[in-house]
C-alpha cells in the first residue's frame, strides 16, 4: 500500500528555501518544526544533499573484505517516527544513527559498494534497496509501508527530492509555510526543482485544491493544498 504523502516546505515569497539568504532576516523561521510535529507523520524523507547537512561522519571506506547480499536490513522496526534519506549511490558517512531521536533509514540502489553497507551496519543504520542504479520512489514508499508500517509520510526536501516525488505522482497534499521575505538572488534552491536530466519532465497533477489558509502571525501563512494526480501519467 502507498502511504498518504504530504510535502511540507517553508519558503520566501519568491519560492526560495534557504532562510539565511532571506531579507528581512528571521521571518517566520521558527514555524517549520511546529507544523512538522502537528502533521503527525510516521516518517519523513529528505534527499542526499539535505541529508548530508545532518551527517557527522566521514564517507565510509571505499573497499571492504566483507560481502553483503543486496537485501533490506533494518536495525529497528519499533520507532514512532523514522528519518528517511535518499542516498542512491551511498555517498553519506553518518557518524550517527538518528536525527533528532528519529532512527535513520537510508534508501539505496544495488550499485552501492559492500564497504558502504558495512559502514551503515556498523553504525546501526537501517537501509533498503529501491532500484538497481536509480531509486524508484513508488517502490520506496511501498517498502516503507510494508516493512515499517508507515502510513503517513512527510516529504521535506530539498527541491530536487520534492520535484522527484511530484513528477512520480506520489504527493497527495502540499503544505507551504510562506514567509514575508524575499531572496531575490540567483543560485538559491526552490521548493520544487529537478536535475538537468529531468528538466523537461512534467508532473502528472491534474488539480490542486486550496483546502485551508492559516494565518500564523507576523505575516506568515500556512497554505494547505490537496493534490490530484493522473494515475495513468505516473
Amino acid at each position: 500500500m502507498k502511504p498518504y504523502v504530504i510535502c511540507l516546505m517553508h519558503s520566501s515569497l519568491d519560492g526560495r528555501t534557504h532562510p539565511s539568504r532571506w531579507r528581512p532576516k528571521g521571518a517566520g523561521t521558527d514555524w517549520f518544526e511546529k507544523i512538522h510535529d502537528n502533521l503527525g507523520g510516521d516518517a519523513w524523507v529528505i534527499g542526499r544533499v539535505t541529508g548530508s547537512e545532518f551527517a557527522k561522519g566521514k564517507p565510509y571506506p571505499e573497499t571492504s573484505g566483507e560481502r553483503f547480499p543486496r537485501e533490506n536490513w533494518f536495525a529497528r522496526r519499533d520507532a514512532k517516527t523514522y528519518g528517511v534519506v535518499l542516498d542512491a549511490h551511498g555517498k553519506i558517512g553518518w557518524g550517527r544513527s538518528d536525527i533528532g531521536g528519529d532512527p535513520i533509514v537510508v534508501v539505496l540502489t544495488e550499485s552501492v559498494p559492500d564497504s558502504h553497507l558495512a559502514g551503515l551496519r556498523g553504525e546501526g543504520i537501517s537501509y533498503f534497496f529501491a532500484g538497481k542504479s536509480e531509486i524508484d520512489l513508488a517502490l520506496t514508499v511501498e517498502i516503507l509501508n510494508r516493512e515499517l508500517g508507515v502510513k503517513r509520510l512527510l516529504v521535506e526536501g530539498g527541491g530536487v527530492a520534492n520535484g522527484a516525488f511530484l513528477r512520480a505522482g506520489l504527493i497527495d497534499e502540499f503544505n507551504l509555510i510562506l514567509s514575508p521575505a524575499i531572496d531575490g538572488a540567483r543560485g538559491a534552491p526552490f521548493v520544487f526543482d529537478s536535475t538537468e536530466a529531468d528538466g523537461d519532465k512534467r508532473a502528472p497533477l491534474t488539480a490542486m485544491t486550496l483546502e485551508s489558509t492559516r494565518d500564523l502571525g507576523g505575516g506568515v501563512l500556512l497554505l494547505r493544498y490537496l493534490i490530484q494526480n493522473d494515475a495513468a501519467g505516473r
